[in-house]
């Protein structure tokens, strides 16, 4: 593929980690502004080159960085704004609620759960006691802002208890062009390895591609707190479809043009040990929760798995590999033992899942490429002022994991969706910015309204709990 080379253009400095770029224009203004969500709570935004706060909801969100050295993937993790925003004033928020700190569903487990072929009690764990074991709670909620310019939360759309505090997906809610409706990318729940395989089991809300209906208008006090389906109340029930199953952690969806009222949809799945995909797909059959729900007691076979219906294949794949764990060789790690974690699993789902378009390593040789560590976000470009990107996917991932000191430097990259079906190739993006001595982990990509210009965010550590030490960036020619 063509060598491109970008410059990045610092738009605002100094900021709390970026996990959300997003641009809109105000009721009243005709001006189409940069939006950035902060994961601590913060939204600010672009206007006559200064920046300003839209919202504060720090109080809301649940203590980050308290444990795990100030590692967090919970916090303000969506924000979408309405496709009629200008004239309704309505946006939404995803985050995690204050003062729902739990012990965790497997007390003492983060990211350090591996199943053993060898021990079947680790193969097939089950979420008992949900009520009591779990991480914290997930909000998804619908804002207005009124004409005096103030903000107000409006209507609860789902309350979901996690049972780990990562996973929760990134960019988490984005608006379809297609069909209008309220997209929810989100994860497994956590831990490694989707211990309670959530992901494929189609009456868990984790691990999913929801469509919300946020036309119909339900609103109900003291919504539930929920992980299954069926523990909704009906009416909420039918507001939702499930698009897609089988997703480890999703930094949201991407949607690219392909004719009048038909997109290319991508969405981007972090993995395990071995690889990052991104998965393009333009058909797709969603299941109504109703449905689902009405098929739950009837059927033994998945109702997620008919035709049309989208499946990414977690936990039985990690992209294009059967998942498997690696086990050292302190003699010679180049020998590392690779087994496969789940491979009835993987047999059983190898027929309906979607192949990735690509799949990038976490090591690489190869002289052009680079070893990655985590996809962080996927857009598609579709302007003129960088030529060699013009109709591609952008996507970024966290940091080379090359073996190299320090600083840590984070990697762009594209691809292109290829017409004979097979697996794309994808090249590194240059870039001519020096960050000097500091930590560089790309933690979030944006894009405009017609995407038509591209946001980087930028962050000098991997802790939310450091605080101050983002830079938003515009990718340039």
């Amino acid at each position: 593929m063509m060598k491109v080379k970008v410059g990045l253009r610092p738009i605002v400095s100094k900021l709390n980690m970026p996990t959300v770029l997003k641009t809109a224009i105000l009721p009243g203004e005709s001006i189409e502004r940069l939006f950035i969500a902060t994961q601590v709570g913060e939204i600010f935004y672009i206007g006559d080159g200064d920046i300003r706060t839209f919202l504060d909801i720090r109080s809301r969100i649940i203590t980050l960085g308290a444990s795990n050295g100030g590692y967090d993937e919970r916090g303000l993790i969506g924000l979408a704004f309405h496709p009629d925003f200008y004239f309704n004033g309505l946006f939404y928020l995803h985050y995690s609620v204050a003062g729902t700190q739990g012990p965790g569903s497997l007390p003492g487990e983060f990211e350090s759960f591996k199943p053993s072929p060898c021990d079947p009690k680790t193969l097939n764990l089950k979420w008992l006691n949900r009520e009591t074991y779990y991480d914290h709670i997930d909000t998804v909620e619908e804002w207005i802002l009124h004409a005096n310019g103030q903000p107000q939360k409006r209507r609860t759309l789902l309350n979901i208890r996690r049972p780990f505090l990562n996973h929760n997906g990134v960019n988490s809610l984005n608006f379809s062009p297609e069909t209008g409706k309220l997209i929810l990318t989100t994860g497994d729940g956590g831990s490694g390895y989707d211990p309670f395989n959530l992901s494929q089991t189609d009456m868990e809300i984790a691990g999913k591609i929801i469509e919300i209906n946020i036309s119909k208008p339900t609103f109900i006090d003291n919504l539930p707190v929920v992980t299954r389906f069926n523990e909704l109340p009906v009416s909420i029930q039918e507001t939702l479809a499930v698009m897609a199953k089988g997703g480890r952690n999703l930094p949201g969806i991407a949607f690219q043009r392909l004719s009048y009222n038909q997109y290319i949809k991508y969405v981007g799945s972090v993995g395990q040990d071995l690889v990052e995909s991104i998965f393009a797909f333009i058909h797709y059959k969603p299941i109504p929760v109703t449905q689902l729900v009405q098929a739950s007691s009837t059927l033994t076979n998945s109702v997620l798995d008919q035709e049309g219906f989208i499946n990414f294949g977690w936990r039985g794949w990690e992209g294009v590999f059967p998942t498997s764990f690696i086990t050292g060789c302190s003699a010679d790690p180049a020998l590392a033992e690779k087994t496969i974690s789940y491979y009835d699993e993987a047999i059983t789902t190898s027929v309906r899942c979607l192949p990735p378009l690509i799949s990038y390593f976490h090591k690489d040789p190869r002289a052009d490429k680079f070893g990655g560590t985590a996809l962080t976000g996927v857009q598609t470009y579709m302007g003129n002022a960088i030529p060699g990107l013009t109709g591609s996917v952008v996507f970024t991932d966290l940091a080379r994991n090359e073996g190299s000191p320090p600083p840590v430097r984070g990697v762009l990259a594209y691809t292109r969706v290829r017409t004979d079906c097979k697996q794309s190739d994808f090249s590194v993006i240059e870039t001519d910015y020096d960050f000097g001595s500091q930590s560089a982990y790309y933690v979030s990509l944006g894009t405009s309204l017609s995407q038509s210009r591209l946001y980087l965010g930028v962050y000098g550590s991997v802790k939310v709990a450091d605080r101050h030490q983002g830079t938003v960036f515009e990718i340039v020619p």
